[in-house]
């Protein structure tokens, strides 16, 4: 869901959807909120660890583990970069 925000904000800001954008914008933020309130870590984490011993970097989430070392850096700068075409759709 998470990644459906991040990828769905520019668009919604390129179609003028700045409604829509906001919202995106405010649910990824209150994300981000929870792993700041965690130590960078999803507060399901651990919740996912009590039924595995796995604790490989993709244990808890679908996505290859190459992504799943790198999401919040790569996710990041796609919000990041979504945020600022939003910003300046709205600004212009």
């Amino acid at each position: 869901m998470m990644v459906g925000c991040i990828l769905v904000l520019p668009a919604a800001a390129l179609m003028d959807r700045f409604h829509l954008a906001a919202a995106l914008s405010v649910v990824v933020l209150i994300e981000c909120v929870a792993l700041a309130t965690n130590n960078g870590r999803c507060p399901l984490t651990n919740v996912a660890g009590r039924y595995t011993q796995d604790r490989t970097d993709n244990f808890d989430i679908y996505l290859p583990n190459w992504l799943a070392q790198h999401n919040k850096t790569i996710f990041g700068t796609l919000f990041v970069a979504g945020l600022v075409i939003f910003l300046w759709r709205w600004l212009v």
